[in-house]
């Protein structure tokens, strides 16, 4: 009888260190699991954004004259706009005459690499725009970089979007500096009367008013728009699967990418 008494002891013993074990165990897991939460949230994303800072530092490189990159993230400078790399502006009445129109799409992009390539910069979020760059105002220790490229002429204050560099597009005006010195398109007219012109073109060859070519190379399926730099030497191919889209958004959900980076 001895035996079988010791035995059931032994067994309750068992249950009970189990249980304490148990118990400890469940509490670990419950405490482990906030300290994971909380070091995932705090877990820098790419190139020092994190989900409760608004803002991106790093070295950047250029894009064009009013976009940058940091790491992956691109930045579009929030309230202006610079000349499109291929637009061209005209020169004040005796330059014009002797030297013609400048590159001005190229001396924008030329001038914001020079002010801020290999260096740090810190931009400030404000939101994202329809390509899913950040909209950022960003600066070089002191310096604005966004009133920077206005206050050389080599930007238009945005007026659309922004009224925060009016003041300084007027210094730029008043001094002929850049875009100012002679006549000027903004970058949103020129943009316009591009596609203006590819949709006059489209239906003069009794095609649809789609100006967005879409195109298939090495490299994957590419859509140039109407002011982008191979636009009018590009065919579109129907045959090969190439196509025409009537709008970036229509070209994107299709999957595909702009010939030229933005």
């Amino acid at each position: 009888m001895a035996q079988p008494m010791r035995e059931n002891a032994l067994r309750r013993t068992v249950r009970r260190v189990a249980a304490r074990h148990a118990g400890a165990l469940a509490i670990a897991g419950l405490l482990a699991v906030p300290l994971f939460v909380v070091t995932e949230s705090h877990r820098p994303a790419v190139a020092g954004i994190t989900p409760a800072s608004p803002h991106v530092a790093g070295v950047a490189r250029v894009i064009d004259g009013d976009t940058i990159a940091i790491g992956l993230v691109r930045i579009r400078l929030e309230g202006i706009d610079a000349p499109e790399t291929e637009q061209t502006c005209g020169r004040g009445t005796l330059g014009k005459w002797l030297l013609g129109g400048w590159s001005c799409g190229k001396a924008a992009t030329s001038y914001l690499r020079r002010l801020v390539e290999g260096r740090s910069v810190r931009c400030e979020s404000r939101g994202k725009d329809a390509y899913a760059r950040m909209l950022g105002l960003c600066t070089i220790e002191d310096v604005d970089i966004n009133a920077q490229m206005v206050r050389e002429g080599l930007a238009w204050a945005f007026v659309k979007y922004s009224q925060r560099y009016v003041e300084v597009e007027n210094e730029a005006r008043a001094a002929k500096r850049g875009i100012w010195q002679g006549e000027a398109k903004p970058a949103w007219v020129w943009r316009a009367e591009r596609w203006q012109g590819a949709q006059t073109e489209r239906v003069a060859e009794n095609a649809s008013a789609c100006v967005i070519k879409g195109n298939i190379t090495r490299s994957g399926q590419i859509y140039h728009m109407p002011w982008d730099r191979w636009y009018d030497k590009t065919r579109v191919e129907t045959a090969k699967g190439e196509r025409w889209f009537c709008t970036e958004a229509e070209a994107i959900a299709a999957g595909w990418r702009p010939a030229v980076v933005r």
